[in-house]
């Protein structure tokens, strides 16, 4: 996965966070979404992304409606940063 479209889906979170409508807020990419959840350990096969942001949201604390808007791909963000730290220093698979 790019950086680039790592950066995008951090930006579509931050532009909820930031008050922006809905209207001005794309939706982040379903590639990138299902990227970051297989990073943090939740497969996301064809057809069943939204289950997968439903295990993750769930699993998170978040409202369980399998849309990846804002809040849910920023601590998705996190998360995956979190699994890559953990990994690059031998406390993770």
């Amino acid at each position: 996965m790019s950086m680039i479209r790592v950066l995008n889906a951090v930006a579509t979170a931050v532009a909820g966070t930031v008050g922006w409508s809905e209207a001005a807020n794309p939706a982040a990419d379903p590639e990138v979404v299902a990227a970051m959840l297989g990073e943090v350990g939740i497969r996301a096969g064809s057809g069943e992304l939204d289950s997968a942001v439903r295990r993750f949201q769930a699993r998170s604390g978040l409202r369980t409606d399998g849309i990846a808007g804002p809040e849910t791909v920023h601590a998705l963000a996190r998360a995956a940063a979190e699994h890559r730290h953990l990994r690059e220093i031998g406390l993770a698979a």
